[in-house]
Order: structure tokens, then sequence, then C-alpha cells
């Protein structure tokens, strides 16, 4: 049923201003054309990323948004610290870590914080 339909990460905030300087200042996300009032939509690859206001920002405890950027993980990381995220790290066997990357086989993974504290991730290879 839903599985032939697109979907899109939703994430609240709120300060919507703040959060315009973070989503396309720090991770450089486009906004599309399309804003409603109280929200900013981004083109993120072949999906949608939904930033809208609400009183409930940032408290999800888990990962809300994932970027998946295979092997350009690690320079991505790099120019995000350069623009100045910081990166979480967290003890989660049997990972190790490597600066700021988990690691697992092939997978390398960071976790950084907006400015609401949702949890946003890049993952790759």
């Amino acid at each position: 049923m839903l599985g032939d339909h697109d979907s899109m990460a939703t994430v609240g905030v709120k300060d919507l201003a703040k959060a315009r300087q973070f989503y396309e200042g720090k991770l450089s996300l486009k906004p599309t054309g399309e804003q409603e009032p109280g929200s900013l939509s981004y083109k993120t690859g072949k999906s949608t990323l939904f930033v809208y206001e609400s009183r409930y920002a940032g408290t999800n405890q888990a990962t809300a948004v994932t970027f998946v950027v295979g092997d350009q993980v690690e320079s991505i990381v790099r120019a995000l610290k350069a623009k100045g995220v910081a990166f979480e790290h967290y003890d989660l066997p049997p990972l190790r870590r490597e600066g700021d990357l988990h690691v697992g086989g092939d997978m390398k993974v960071a976790w950084f914080k907006d400015p609401d504290g949702n949890i946003i991730s890049v993952a790759g290879t």
C-alpha cells in the first residue's frame, strides 16, 4: 500500500529563523519554492526534508534524519566540522570510533544535532 509512495523526513523546530540558518548555512540545503507559513521544505536527493515549528521540537531521543552519502561520508563530516557543526559521540559496541565517525565493517556514521536537539546523521561507506 504505502511502499509505492514517497516519504519525507519531518523535523519539528522551535525557532524557524534559527533552523533556517542551520539547515541552509551549516548543511547547505536549498529551500524548495513551496514554503508554507511556519515551515521550510528542502529537496535532498530524491527526498524532501520538511521542517516545521512545533512546541515538541527536540524531544525525540533517537535519530530523526539520516543522509546516506556513500563514500563521501568522511569529506562531508570534515566540511560540516569546518562550518562549526559539533558531532555527538556514542558508546555503541561493536562500532568503534575513528574521530567523529563510528565505524563497523563497511559502515561509517556520524551524528550531530540541530539547534533544537534533533539528532541527524550522515552515513556511508
